[in-house]
């Protein structure tokens, strides 16, 4: 099922309206690759659809989280970010501590050594995240 279909039908079982706003917020989220707060989201959105409140937004991210469309991440700058879920699609993620640059890798040699060491250890991985925080290559010259 497609994740447009997945969050109508979790707001349907929730007995909650699918208005035009969530729809909109939907499709720009889906349609980004950016891992979006909710103000970095509602200064997007608010360009185009002024009627479409921070609140909204907020709400509207929290039920993408819920429904399992999306990913609820911290990167410890306080800011909680999202970004679209897709289990086919795993990657990880390099943080720059000083400007918030976020890049998103794929390593298959790291996902070959995770699974070597659950093996080692008779671990089970259901799901991991893997974060390496530092400076990107720009802030790196400035330091």
């Amino acid at each position: 099922m497609d994740r447009i279909a997945v969050f109508n039908e979790y707001v349907r079982r929730k007995g909650l309206k699918n208005t035009s706003q969530r729809m909109i917020i939907l499709e720009t989220f889906l349609g980004s690759k950016s891992h979006y707060s909710t103000e970095d989201l509602y200064l997007k959105l608010r360009k185009d659809h002024p009627k479409i409140g921070y609140a909204t937004v907020h709400r509207t991210l929290k039920l993408f989280a819920e429904c399992g469309i999306a990913l609820e991440l911290n990167f410890g700058d306080g800011q909680t970010r999202f970004e679209p879920f897709n289990a086919d699609q795993h990657h990880d993620h390099l943080v720059c501590t000083n400007c918030g640059l976020i890049i998103e890798f794929t390593e298959p040699q790291i996902e070959k050594l995770q699974e070597q060491v659950a093996t080692q250890y008779h671990f089970k991985i259901e799901r991991h995240r893997h974060e390496l925080y530092g400076l990107c290559s720009a802030c790196a010259k400035k330091n």
